[in-house]
Formats: structure tokens, C-alpha cells, sequence
């Protein structure tokens, strides 16, 4: 039996269409890109030399931050926005991807610091149209940036024996932005520069509006004396995991009794129990699991996870609520799978340290486009939608651009399954007024 043949083999490619745009969708964030005026504010904070590639910085880091909106991971990507009519739909001029290897190889230790400074004032901007809430969360956590070969410079084997950098994050629960991020060496610790890091994200916080309760969560590698004693100086409540092999926390545990500990909700081959003591004035929280029925032989002894907290309520609900602190991990996957971080392009430490910072400002413009453009269909309480979702259903929409009776029109396919959320976001974006000064 023959079967039924489409004539896909008769088909013949020829690439001469001009009109076309490669990524239609980024209409979308190019209308939040230019609502917070981020050309002219990198052109007013980031001063790179013009014989190292810094003339017109703006246009260079938009045009490496659409790219990774697009789903950029190396900077030769670049060049499918300069495909057809594809820079038609960016606020900026497109630059080629040799120009932005120079660019890129230009920054020092200061310039990635002032771009960092754009990220700020880019959050603040947008948390101007936004209902910020009463109790602001925010998680800290590293990262390991895995990388092949000799010639990385900061690349190092850590305490996880991988090859990379180890950079430090500080992202927003509720909406998954990276509020703060800073490019390490491969082998450093994460308590390293903890402190220094704290201080100005919460500078960055305030200025940006955050007026209300700060909370942070932490794992333990952020356990330190310095790091609880900046925060009390800053008035910012935490909760913060320990290292249970300490010998002091060992005896507080110890010394819980047993009609102190309270049942939780857990797996059916599992039990935890939660209880509260004291760890130098401190609250100390203690949950303790263990397997039961057939498979008990396997794990038969209680297993101590520990926390402090200055935060108010009962034992149970704190262990519920620094639980929650595990969501920062997906948005560190989002960033690395979503926003170009799944690789660090050059060899040059600082210029992968500007190259996070583009990737953090991909990532929070997708956040932003979605947030201020009601793109979520999901419940409120729910995550927000993953940066390869939206991309898929906003960003890779193709089109072509032709004009009408002098307007430029943007034609897309028929029957596009999110047309009527992509035109409502487009309008809303449109008319929104952002703090851009």
C-alpha cells in the first residue's frame, strides 16, 4: 500500500524574502525596552572606551539581551535578529556579532559594575507600575555556570568538582526576577562577599520602592556571624539554614524532647516532625525525617535539617514557609535554560560577567513583559509561566512587515493560538507610564 504522499520532497527553499521577521514577538518586550528608555540609560551609565568597543553601548547590550530573549546562548545568535526584517521590530539598531565579541572583551571589573547599576535602575522602573506587596521575599542561593576547557579565566574546580564560575543570586519569590546577581571565580565559597552582597541588595530594594518587610531566605552556605549581624543592622528578618555537623547545634537538638516535636504533612513512606529551641537567643527550627513501613530499614534513623529565624509564628508554619525557599532554583534554571546562562561565551572573566548581567535583564524583561502585559493564565498563587513557554507562544511568532496605506503592519500567521493574549498584551504594554527618570 502506498501512502498518501504530501509533496514535501517537491518543495524548493530560497532565502529572498526581506519582510520577514525571524521572531515577530519581540515587538512585545521591545515595547517594555523602550517604556524604561534602557538604550539611553546604558548609554548614561556605562563608559567603555571607544577603542575597546564602547561607542554606543546601549544598542550593544539590547541587542545581546534580545537575542537571549530570542533563545541566544552564544554570540554569534546575534545575527538572527539582522535576518530580514527582524531589527525592524527593535528599538535599536541590530550590531554584528564580531562587534559585540569587542564590546563584550572591553569590560573590566568597574563596567560590569556600572551595568549592574543599569539593572537596578531598570527594576526600579518597573516596580514603578507594579503593587509591590506589604512583605517582600526574596532568595538567596549560587550557582554553578559549568565550562569546558583551559583558557576561562576565573573558571576553577569547586566544592561540587565541576568546572565553572560560581556566581551568587538573589531572586524575587513571587515573580521569579533576578533582583541581584554577581559573577564569582569557579572555587569560590559561597559565605564569600555574602555580606558586601546582602548590603547592596537591599540598597537596590529600597531604592526601588520596596518600603515594606524584607525577608531573606538562605541555605546554609550563607551561614555566617557577619551575615546575621548586617542584616540586623539593615532591619531585614531571615530565615536561614544550618550545618548540622556543627556540635552546637548537634547538643540543641539533642535536647528537644520528644513531646516538643509536631506531625507534618509528608510523603507515605515517610514521617516529619517539626519543633522549635534556641541556638545563641536565636529561634532555632528543627525538622527531622525518616522513613517508615517496608522501606524503614533503609533510613530507620531520624535525619536533623535545622534553620534559624527571627521571623514571627509557630515552628510549623516557618518550616513551611523557608521550605518555599526551593523555588529559587527554578528560577536560576529559568535564567540558565531561558535567558542565554547555559553558557559562558568568552574567555575573559569580565566580559562573562557582562554577559550575565545581559542574560539577567533577558530574563527580567521576559518576567516584566509577562507581569505588565497579564500574560499569566495561570492562577495567582501558582509559578509564574517558564521563559520557554512564553517564548514559544509570544516571542517565536513569525511575521512579515509590509506597509498599509502608510502604517507598518506586521502580518501573522492565521489562527495563531495566543493571538487574542498577544494583541491584549501589546495594548496594555502600549499604554503603559513607567518611571523612566
Amino acid at each position: 500500500m502506498t501512502p498518501v504522499s504530501r509533496g514535501i520532497d517537491r518543495i524548493q527553499v530560497t532565502f529572498d524574502e526581506g519582510n520577514l521577521v525571524a521572531n515577530a514577538g519581540l515587538l512585545l518586550v521591545s515595547t517594555v525596552v523602550r517604556k524604561l528608555g534602557l538604550e539611553a540609560l546604558v548609554n548614561s551609565l556605562v563608559h567603555i572606551p571607544s577603542k575597546r568597543g564602547g561607542f554606543a553601548p546601549g544598542r550593544k547590550v539590547l541587542t545581546l539581551v534580545h537575542a537571549m530573549v530570542a533563545g541566544a546562548t552564544h554570540i554569534d545568535h546575534a545575527d538572527v535578529l539582522r535576518a530580514g526584517a527582524s531589527s525592524e521590530v527593535l528599538p535599536h539598531r541590530v550590531m554584528a556579532p564580531s562587534t559585540l565579541g569587542t564590546f563584550l572583551r572591553g569590560f573590566t571589573f568597574g563596567h560590569v559594575r556600572q551595568l549592574d547599576a543599569v539593572i537596578a535602575e531598570a527594576i526600579r522602573r518597573a516596580w514603578s507600575a507594579m503593587s509591590l506587596p506589604a512583605r517582600l521575599v526574596v532568595d538567596l542561593d549560587s550557582t554553578i555556570c559549568e565550562v569546558s576547557g583551559k583558557k576561562k579565566t576565573g573558571a576553577a574546580y569547586g566544592y561540587t568538582k565541576v568546572l565553572g564560575y560560581h556566581p551568587l543570586m538573589a531572586t524575587r519569590s513571587d515573580t521569579g526576577e533576578v533582583l541581584h546577581a554577581r559573577m564569582r571565580k569557579g572555587s569560590a565559597h559561597t559565605s564569600r562577599g555574602t555580606r558586601r552582597f546582602i548590603e547592596e541588595l537591599i540598597a537596590r530594594l529600597r531604592r526601588a520602592g520596596a518600603v515594606g518587610e524584607i525577608v531573606l531566605r538562605m541555605d546554609s552556605g550563607f551561614w555566617s556571624k557577619e551575615t546575621i549581624s548586617v542584616m540586623a543592622r539593615l532591619e531585614v528578618s531571615f530565615t536561614m539554614a544550618l550545618k548540622s555537623a556543627n556540635s552546637a547545634i548537634s547538643k540543641a537538638i539533642s535536647a528537644i524532647g520528644e513531646e516538643d516535636w509536631v506531625a507534618i504533612d509528608y510523603s507515605a513512606d515517610g514521617e516529619a516532625q517539626v519543633a522549635e529551641t534556641t541556638y545563641k537567643d536565636m529561634r532555632l527550627i528543627v525538622r527531622r525525617t525518616r522513613l517508615i513501613g517496608e522501606q524503614a530499614t533503609l533510613w530507620p534513623n531520624w535525619r536533623h535539617f535545622a534553620f534559624l529565624s527571627d521571623l514571627a509564628g509557630t515552628a510549623t508554619e516557618l518550616d513551611a514557609f523557608h521550605r518555599q525557599h526551593a523555588v529559587v532554583e527554578l528560577d536560576i534554571k529559568d535564567l540558565k535554560e531561558g535567558a542565554g546562562m547555559e553558557h559562558c561565551p568568552s574567555g575573559n572573566f569580565f566580559a562573562n560577567g557582562a554577559w550575565l548581567a545581559c542574560a539577567v535583564l533577558a530574563h527580567n524583561l521576559i518576567r516584566w513583559t509577562q507581569i505588565l502585559g497579564d500574560l499569566d493564565d495561570l492562577e495567582p498563587d501558582h509559578r509564574p509561566l517558564v521563559a520557554r513557554t512564553l517564548r514559544t507562544r509570544f516571542v517565536s511568532m513569525p511575521g512579515r512587515l509590509v506597509n498599509r496605506s502608510g502604517t507598518p503592519t506586521l502580518r501573522v500567521p492565521t489562527r495563531w493560538p495566543w493571538r487574542v493574549s498577544f494583541a491584549s498584551a501589546l495594548d496594555t504594554l502600549r499604554a503603559l507610564s513607567l518611571a523612566s527618570t
